[in-house]
């Protein structure tokens, strides 16, 4: 990350929590002011997604492609990079964006991708982490913020967050406390992130 333009790209495919939690950081941080720093835009893989609709009221450029109108993977990936390099990110940040990337999409933002996982990485990566974290007996479960590589749910650690497992935890109880630390954690290493750039 140089220069004065760091734009960060948000991808989603939800409700878009965790990005919510990053727009509002950077505007009480002003990481304008602070870094050159603004959420360019933010992206969805589907059009319904309740993300999308609150980044549009922020004043947030949108965009939608549903990786159903594609032949392959790789030809969603190849139009979801042309969206994304249309803003110049300095980051990439992946914010609940439920698909499996190619190895050529990863490679080409190697070092400006990240992504949140609900999980202590390395353990329990993949999905229905609480799920799994209950049935093993984990006393703690919790968040990591992650560099992207190629391999699932792997690369350096940036951030994490640790909550304890309690006695009568269902996966959504322990999802939603795990989610609370999401908010807190995946800010704070964007932020750290864009402080040594």
């Amino acid at each position: 990350m140089s220069g004065l333009n760091k734009n960060i790209v948000i991808l989603i495919s939800g409700s878009g929590s965790n990005m919510a939690a990053i727009v509002e950081t950077a505007r009480t941080q002003r990481w304008q002011a602070r870094f050159g720093a603004r959420i360019a835009a933010v992206v969805s893989n589907k059009a319904a997604a309740p993300g999308l609709a609150w980044a549009k009221e922020q004043g947030i450029a949108t965009a939608a492609l549903d990786h159903k109108g594609y032949d392959s993977r790789e030809a969603f990936d190849a139009a979801l990079k042309a969206e994304i390099d249309r803003h110049a990110p300095a980051l990439v940040v992946l914010a609940g964006f439920m698909r499996i990337l190619t190895p050529g999409f990863v490679q080409h933002y190697e070092g400006r991708l990240i992504n949140i996982h609900p999980s202590l990485l390395p353990a329990f990566p993949g999905l229905k982490t609480h799920q799994r974290a209950i049935e093993m007996g984990c006393r703690f479960a919790g968040a990591t913020v992650h560099r992207v590589t190629s391999e699932l749910d792997h690369g350096e650690i940036l951030e994490q967050a640790v909550v304890p497992v309690l006695p009568d935890d269902t996966a959504e109880s322990l999802g939603a406390r795990v989610l609370a630390q999401e908010h807190v954690i995946y800010p704070r290493a964007v932020e750290r992130l864009l402080a040594v750039a």
